[in-house]
């Protein structure tokens, strides 16, 4: 059975490309609905499903306003909006199973926005002038492909006949594809990860496995934990076992692996039973040593690079003491069961007893500060055990289990 492919687009200055790229999709057999998110006009290439100014009114503005105005970084912004609300008004309603569009900066903007909307595993390819560069702020936490248009999107050529060719192709195969099936009946347990608690995390999905969950283990390198995030905040998992929350570190630090000031929030907000342990705080991660900020080296701060690439920094008793605060703030403010599980040996690898960032008084201010700072119904349990030993895994699944029976 076909299934239908939804095309977004700037079809007041893309038409041709888009006629091209639905002639292509209708020739492996799918149905194509499109819609238009330019502002100054629309094609007569092809049938147009959706108009901008349904676009542009469900951002909050209408159509004639943004053309007379001529604010293009404003009209992006309204038609951002508003594709994201139209996109999953459809989805909603069962009207296509994939989605795809094309375009330079601006127009990468707003197909991304709609696909941002949609949620993970619908089909979602973006043809872009800025895929060979950096991409996170188009793609953020989504499962989107962004694929090289390699000249401008501007005219139907020798080299976009083939690009585009090879986008439909992509995305039909994309819909079509039969994924096998899975034992959907094992509940769902997110698990954050680094380099230095893979041993507690393998233990712990190890452990989870035997007791019949499913672990998802995402790379606490800021992607990683807004992923974690988006998934708990879409429900997609029933528990969160958060052994590594360095990300924190490079937040309040600067560091490169930051994901924000979101992360903790989204599994209380969902009533999500959520595990906090402070894994990796006591290191902030930076690029090549020559990439670090210099307020750190004149302070005498203590490194270790990690790889030529990496270099971390050992967070110190102040900056520890921040991080107690933010932790408790962000687990009073949860809806569903929360503990917090302490490894009194270290909280990675590099903090084991005697290890380069062992200090005993910085994760001691963590501690305290957590506790003044924490409602008293929020448990704080302490392990007399480093991060990576067999002991704290065990524990951590125990305690992980038990908020789980609350719930």
């Amino acid at each position: 059975m076909p299934k239908t492919v939804l095309i977004v687009g700037t079809f007041d200055s893309k038409g041709a490309e888009y006629d091209f790229l639905r002639e292509c999709l209708l020739r492996q057999g799918q149905n194509v609905i499109a819609m238009n998110v330019g502002i100054n006009g629309s094609t007569d290439l092809f049938p147009v499903d959706v108009e901008a100014d349904e676009v542009a009114t469900s951002g909050g503005e209408p159509l004639l306003s943004l053309r007379e105005n001529q604010d293009r970084g404003h009209a992006i912004a309204v038609m951002s909006r508003g594709v994201g609300t139209v996109v999953s008004k459809h989805f909603a309603e069962g009207k296509f199973h994939g989605i795809i569009g094309m375009g330079g900066s601006g127009g990468t903007g707003i197909v991304t926005a709609a696909m941002r909307a949609l949620p993970f595993g619908i089909p979602k390819l973006c043809v872009s002038t800025l895929a060979s560069g950096d991409v996170s702020p188009f793609v953020a936490e989504k499962d989107i492909v962004m694929m090289p248009s390699i000249t401008d999107v501007s005219g139907v050529n020798r080299i976009s006949r083939t690009v585009l060719s090879q986008a439909a192709g992509a995305i039909c195969g994309m819909v079509n594809i039969v994924v096998p099936d899975a034992n959907n009946e094992r509940s769902l347990i997110a698990a954050s990860m680094f380099g230095n608690t893979t041993k507690c995390v393998d233990e712990c999905r190890r452990l989870l496995d035997g007791q019949g969950y499913e672990t998802l283990v995402f790379h606490a390198t800021g992607s990683g934990g807004r992923v974690l995030e988006s998934l708990a905040n879409e429900r997609l998992v029933d528990a969160v076992l958060d052994i590594t929350t360095t990300e924190w570190a490079d937040e309040l630090c600067g560091g490169i692996l930051t994901a924000g000031p979101d992360r903790l929030s989204a599994p209380g907000r969902r009533g999500i039973p959520h595990l906090i342990v402070p894994g990796c705080i006591d290191m902030c991660n930076f690029g090549a040593m020559e990439t670090v900020p210099q307020k750190y080296k004149d302070a005498g701060r203590l490194f270790y690079e990690w790889t030529p690439e990496i270099t971390l920094m050992r967070t110190n008793v102040e900056e520890n003491r921040q991080l107690g605060e933010i932790f408790a703030k962000k687990a009073n403010a949860a809806t569903g069961p929360v503990a917090f599980l302490i490894p009194l040996r270290g909280v990675s690898m590099l903090d084991g007893d005697g290890e380069r960032f062992c200090d005993r008084e910085a994760d001691q201010a963590f501690l305290e500060s957590l506790k003044e700072n924490l409602e008293p119904d929020v448990p704080v349990i302490e392990i007399d055990a480093n991060i990576n030993d067999a002991q704290f895994a065990d524990s951590a699944v125990g305690t992980l289990l038990q908020l789980l029976a609350v719930k």
